[in-house]
C-alpha cells in the first residue's frame, strides 16, 4: 500500500507501557495477528526498565475493532502493562522539509539545557522527530532529530545558545552521509596529545618558558605562526639529535585518543593529522597508531645536532587546510565528508574547509568560529557527535578482546 493509498485509510494506534520483559513485542503481534491488520509503523523505547511499545495499524474489517480493543487490553493486563488504542486516519505527518541530527554533550545534562535546547529548535521552526541517548559516560550524550529548518539555521541558533547553558553542541544535516566513509584529520598538539612538542624540546635546550610564551602567542592568534616557528626552532640550536628520541618517550596521548582511532578505523574511516609541529614525532605516532596520514614540519639535523631551523614545506594555518585537501582527495573522500579537530587559531582554516570543524578544549576564537566545540578532556567524545554510542564502542572492544 503507498504512501498515498496509507493517507485517508482508518488507522488504531496501539501503545504498550509498562515494565519490560522477553515476549512483549511478539506477544503483541501474535494478539493483533487474529485481526488481520497491516504494520503501519513501529517504535519502541526502554528506559530504566519500563517500556512503551507502540504499533501503528490498519484498522481491522468491518465490526471487529471492538473486538480488537477487548483483546488486546486483555493480553495488556494478562502481561501486567497498560494499553491505550487511539483511532486516526492513515501514516504519521510527512516530516517537514530540512533535517538534522542535533548532538548535545553534558556533564552534567541538566532539565533546564535541555528545556533551552527544546525550546531553541522550536522557535528556530524545527520540530523534534526522535531523541536518542548515545552515551551516559564520560559524558551525557543525546541526539536530537529535528526536522522542519535548516540545517545552518539550527546550528546558528544552536551553537550560541550551547555555551550559556554550559554544554556542547553539534548539529549536521541527516542523510545517507551520515554513514558514509569518511576521513578524520587532527591537530597533534593540545588535540591529540596533551603536549607541546616545542616546548619538550625547549625543556632539554633549557629554554622552556621562552619558547612557551611564544607559542601561546601563536596560538591566540597574536603572532604570524611561520615567524613564530622559526624563532622558537631557532632557540634549539646545538640540541643533540638523541633528544628526538626522549621527547617521543615523553609525549603524553590524550585521553580517549586510542579508543577514537581504533573506533574510526574499525568503522572503515581513515585517520591523519597535521601538526605545526615536527615529523620527528608525528612519524612516530603514525606508526603507533596505525594512522593514514601525517604531515609537520622537520627540524634540520646535520652532524647529529639540531641546527634551529626547520626543512620543506611550512606547514602552517593554510598549510594545514591544504594538507586536509590533499589528504581528502588521496583517500578518495569529498570534502564535505571530511572531519577536522584542533584547538589553536592555526587551525581555523582547516576547521572551516572541514565538513564537520570540531573545536577540541580550543581557545575562545576558534571555539567561535569552528562548526561545534568539545569542551571535555576526552578525545573520544567526538565518537558521539558522529552518531557512534557509548555501547557500540565497548561491544567492538570486547569482541577484540574475545579474539
Amino acid at each position: 500500500m503507498s504512501a498515498t493509498q496509507t493517507s485517508d485509510v482508518p488507522t488504531l494506534l496501539v501503545k504498550i507501557f509498562g515494565k519490560d520483559r522477553p515476549g512483549i513485542t511478539a506477544g503483541l503481534f501474535d494478539t493483533l495477528a487474529a485481526y488481520s491488520v497491516d504494520v503501519v509503523d513501529i517504535e519502541q523505547v526502554v528506559t530504566r526498565g519500563r517500556m512503551v511499545l507502540c504499533a501503528l495499524v490498519t484498522e481491522p474489517p468491518a465490526g471487529l475493532e471492538g473486538d480488537l480493543r477487548a483483546t488486546v487490553h486483555s493480553w495488556a493486563e494478562s502481561m501486567k502493562m497498560q494499553a491505550e488504542i487511539i483511532s486516526g486516519l492513515g501514516d504519521n505527518r510527512p516530516r517537514g522539509v530540512g533535517r538534522s541530527l542535533v548532538t548535545v554533550l553534558g556533564h552534567p545534562l541538566t532539565a533546564e539545557s535541555t528545556a533551552a535546547i527544546a525550546a531553541r529548535i522550536t522557535k528556530s521552526g524545527g520540530n523534534i522527530d526522535r531523541i536518542f541517548r548515545l552515551a551516559k559516560y564520560p559524558v551525557t550524550a543525546v541526539e536530537f532529530a529535528v526536522s522542519g529548518t535548516e540545517t545552518e539555521t539550527l546550528r546558528t541558533a544552536l551553537v550560541t545558545e550551547a555555551a550559556a547553558l554550559g554544554v556542547d553542541i553539534a548539529v549536521v544535516a541527516a542523510g545517507l552521509h551520515r554513514r558514509a566513509q569518511r576521513l578524520v584529520v587532527m591537530d597533534v598538539d593540545s588535540t591529540l596529545i596533551q603536549d607541546e612538542v616545542i616546548e619538550l624540546f625547549a625543556a632539554h635546550a633549557g629554554c622552556e618558558a621562552e619558547v612557551a610564551g611564544v607559542t601561546a602567542a601563536a596560538m591566540r592568534g597574536e603572532l604570524d605562526f611561520e615567524q613564530s616557528l622559526h624563532a622558537r626552532v631557532a632557540l634549539l640550536k646545538g640540541l643533540d639529535a638523541s633528544v628526538v628520541n626522549k621527547v617521543r618517550e615523553e609525549v603524553r596521548l590524550t585521553p580517549g585518543a586510542r579508543t577514537l582511532i581504533r573506533t574510526l578505523k574499525r568503522l572503515g574511516f581513515q585517520v591523519g593529522v597535521v601538526s605545526g609541529g615536527f615529523t620527528q614525532v608525528t612519524d612516530d605516532l603514525k606508526e603507533r597508531l596505525g594512522l593514514d596520514f601525517a604531515q609537520a614540519n622537520t627540524l634540520e639535523i646535520v652532524d647529529g645536532k639540531l641546527t634551529g631551523r626547520v626543512t620543506g614545506e611550512i606547514v602552517d594555518r593554510a598549510g594545514k587546510a591544504r594538507l586536509l585537501r590533499r589528504f581528502a582527495a588521496e583517500a578518495g573522500v569529498p570534502l564535505a565528508q571530511t572531519v577536522a579537530i584542533g584547538d589553536g587559531a592555526n587551525d581555523l582554516d582547516m576547521l572551516n574547509a572541514a565538513g564537520l570543524g570540531v573545536a577540541f578544549n580550543a581557545k575562545p576564537v576558534v571555539r567561535e568560529a569552528a562548526h561545534t566545540a568539545v569542551n571535555f578532556p576526552f578525545l573520544d567524545t567526538v565518537l558521539y557527535l558522529l552518531g557512534v554510542t557509548r555501547e557500540e564502542v565497548e561491544a567492538a572492544d570486547m569482541h577484540l578482546d574475545d579474539h
